[in-house]
């Protein structure tokens, strides 16, 4: 059983969008990324108490979104491809996960039905990352960065291990807080606040 994540260099073999797609649909009970150098990731299934925190986190921004009816809030079984002017080959393009997501509604509404039948072909406007028992803090780092290069306005990456959180902007740099502390939402997601507290 899968633990960690399993990265697989996949050298010469390059997947199309749609093969990876297909890999997908053909192993459901598996969540599968892909980096900007091609890597294929196979990520575990999440412990418990993380869970409970990503449940959580989702639960809060969802609360938010249906009060503003400002956008979308998603979860981590949602699959982005992220787009990436710096990527040439279309293998290479990252496809993302992160554990909450949130797409403001016009840029959702401008989606196509089947734009949003499969992975979905934009970036989010923020993402949450929470960094778990087996994630390593420089690999989320980087997952944090294809966000950022892909167009994210806001990222937060909480990592209860060494008691932080990293706050990511566009062409800043990156914000380190120590917990506990209470997040905005700034200008994009007005009137959002997270208090992270119960994520210690």
């Amino acid at each position: 059983m899968v633990t960690s994540p399993l990265t697989l260099n996949l050298d010469t073999v390059h997947l199309t969008d749609e093969q990876f797609y297909q890999l997908c649909q053909n192993n459901r009970d598996l969540n599968f990324e892909r980096t900007a150098r091609g890597e294929l990731i196979i990520m575990p299934p999440v412990e418990g108490d993380s869970s409970n925190r990503e449940a959580d986190l989702i639960i809060d921004l969802g609360i938010w979104n249906r009060q503003t009816n400002l956008g979308y809030t998603f979860s981590s079984s949602t699959v982005f491809k992220l787009p990436n002017g710096a990527v040439r080959e279309a293998w290479a393009t990252p496809i993302r996960s992160p554990d909450a997501a949130w797409i403001q509604r016009e840029r959702y509404s401008a989606l196509t039905a089947e734009q949003r039948r499969k992975f979905f072909p934009i970036a989010p406007d923020f993402v949450i990352e929470l960094r778990s028992a087996t994630d390593d803090l420089e690999t989320l780092r980087q997952k944090m960065q294809e966000y950022m290069d892909a167009g994210v306005k806001l990222g937060w990456l909480i990592n209860p291990q060494q008691q932080q959180v990293e706050i990511y902007r566009p062409e800043q740099d990156v914000e380190v807080r120590n917990l506990p502390t209470e997040l905005s939402g700034e200008n994009l997601l007005t009137g959002f606040s997270l208090n992270l507290s119960p994520y210690l």
